[in-house]
């Protein structure tokens, strides 16, 4: 029904245009209570085998929603009623800014793919904590708070800038992500250097820990798909010497050869963060290799590309505890969470591990037997 409703409807509409009006649909659902509460029993059934502790939390689920689609929270509910376990909010910058030129959001339909150059539009941190201060919210979720470097500040007075949207933000969030892998900000991937990494990490950390007293915020840092293997594994290194809480991997790719794409040429050839279906296999890659580095000490979100419940189910075997998707929603619809929590149930259930816990990187775990 929807894939009718979107090939019909959705993909005659400009991309950022359609994500406009679903989102204010959703909005909308959330706030009239019976039809959020019909909504959240089709879409989001809970399964108990499902039920994950991660980042200090206790989760319905390991399944989220990633970065990217609600920019300032202002549909935390909305979301949760759909059937995210967790919301990950942003990304947020110091200041306000109304991100990249448009037209700056395109489909590859044939690919199940989006580019985007946003550029991290939002409201700033300052209008998003006071946002998230007035919440009062109607299901319980996970919340994820992801900040960003505002566009104008130069690389030496980013890690201020960080600060600034941390002692505005962290006491609102179940866990804060650094994002440092955009690349629609100029020079931002430069920070996932471990150089520049290690003391922007230590000063968001202090400064999480200096805001907010009663309990520790979770921190974790989201890398880049492509980054090469030894710097992926820097950054595993630094992950374990600072203590860090976890590492999302991974945001968009800004790759296009060898990704087989079948889109029309002049899309596949519009510049910024190709996500999707395309990312799936390196992003898998990524996360494995993280795993196979630092095991149970950090954890691990899986994100890129997942589409279906068999692709979160190979992320938690490949390390992931919690994954997370976005670009598969726009395609996927409404249906989208729920299909990723049947099937999870159905793999976990045939398999031979107890928990979900015990299936978390149980590919690097098998014993050959003599």
């Amino acid at each position: 029904m929807y894939s009718l409703f979107f090939k019909l409807i959705f993909q005659r509409m400009d991309p950022e245009k359609a994500h406009h009006l679903a989102f204010r649909w959703i909005r909308l659902a959330a706030r009239i209570p019976v039809l959020r509460t019909f909504a959240a029993a089709v879409l989001a059934p809970r399964y108990k085998e499902l039920r994950v502790e991660a980042l200090g939390r206790r989760m319905h689920g390991p399944f989220g929603l990633a970065a990217g689609f609600d920019k300032n929270a202002v549909a935390v509910d909305g979301m949760a009623m759909l059937g995210f376990d967790h919301v990950e909010i942003g990304t947020v910058t110091a200041e306000p800014q109304p991100g990249n030129p448009k037209k700056r959001l395109f489909r590859l339909v044939p690919d199940r793919a989006l580019i985007n150059r946003m550029g991290f539009n939002n409201d700033g941190s300052a209008a998003v904590a006071a946002r998230l201060a007035a919440r009062n919210p109607v299901f319980r979720t996970t919340l994820g708070v992801n900040i960003g470097k505002t566009k104008v500040v130069p690389e030496d007075a980013a890690i201020a800038d960080y600060v600034t949207s941390t002692e505005r933000l962290a006491a609102h969030a179940d866990y804060l992500v650094v994002n440092v892998s955009s690349p629609n900000t100029p020079g931002l991937r430069d920070l996932q250097a471990v150089d520049h990494l290690r003391p922007l990490l230590s000063a968001v950390r202090e400064a999480a820990d200096r805001t907010v007293t009663g309990r520790r915020v979770p921190l974790l840092v989201k890398i880049a798909p492509d980054l090469a293997d030894e710097d992926v594994d820097a950054v595993a290194d630094l992950a374990v010497e600072l203590g860090l809480d976890g590492i999302i991997a991974t945001n968009t790719t800004i790759a296009r050869d060898g990704l087989g794409l079948a889109s029309d040429p002049a899309l596949v050839r519009e510049t910024g963060g190709l996500s999707g279906a395309p990312v799936k296999a390196r992003s898998l890659e990524v996360l494995r290799r993280l795993y196979a580095r630092v095991g149970d000490r950090v954890t691990l979100i899986g994100v890129g590309g997942i589409a279906t419940a068999e692709d979160a189910w190979q992320r938690i075997l490949a390390g992931a505890t919690l994954v997370q998707g976005y670009s598969a929603f726009i395609y996927e619809g409404p249906f989208y969470a729920r299909a990723i929590h049947k099937g999870l149930a159905a793999r976990l259930r045939n398999s031979p591990y107890a928990t979900l816990a015990d299936a978390v990187g149980a590919e690097h775990k098998k014993v050959t037997s003599p």
